[in-house]
């Protein structure tokens, strides 16, 4: 691949004058309840059509809160992948891509803070992804501690965290948490 074309793929670059950067923990969306005969391989487990819809009324919320976004992570999951690419339709934001570190259960926190690095000269991040993992992301992110908060992302909702600096246990500040009714109603609705 040519050197031009690999520097429009990187991340944009935070000005030194401003070298902040918001992460949007997204939990995804209302999916169907567990059954075991419909999905043997829960990773494969939609949202609910109710669930879908919802969140396409949230998602016009979160529009407003975050009208930009450079880099969509999401867990390859099935549920959180559908509410990736319904955030991947809002304007100024991009395609999603699969990031297992989003996957239920499969790293600790601070093996996800070690991947979010590649994104570290983004202005604005997006993640999707499951309970317990995002919450513990969460609390890890702002406490320094998996278990040093007691967070809940309802399903569809959005935690906001900033950094003024690198990603890093403990060094971000909650901006806002919003749930999905809060996120809906943004829309008028």
């Amino acid at each position: 691949m040519p050197r031009r074309a690999r520097r429009r793929q990187r991340a944009p670059k935070r000005s030194p004058a401003n070298p902040r950067v918001d992460l949007y923990l997204v939990r995804h969306a209302a999916a169907h309840e567990r059954d075991p005969e419909l999905w043997p391989d829960d990773s494969l487990r939609p949202l609910s059509p109710e669930g879908e819809e919802s969140f396409r009324r949230s998602a016009t919320g979160l529009a407003r809160l975050a009208p930009r976004v450079d880099a969509l992570l999401s867990s390859p999951f099935e549920r959180a992948w559908r509410t990736a690419e319904i955030l991947a339709g809002l304007e100024g934001w991009p395609d999603p891509k699969s990031w297992t570190p989003l996957e239920p259960t499969t790293l600790p926190p601070e093996k996800a803070v070690y991947a979010l690095e590649a994104y570290e000269r983004a202005e604005f991040v997006a993640v999707v992804g499951h309970r317990p993992g995002l919450h513990e992301l969460a609390s890890y992110l702002l406490t320094g501690d998996a278990a040093g908060a007691d967070i809940t992302i309802k399903k569809g909702g959005v935690v906001c965290v900033r950094f003024e600096g690198p990603f890093a246990p403990g060094a971000g500040r909650l901006r806002w948490l919003a749930t999905p009714k809060i996120l809906r109603t943004m829309t008028g609705e």
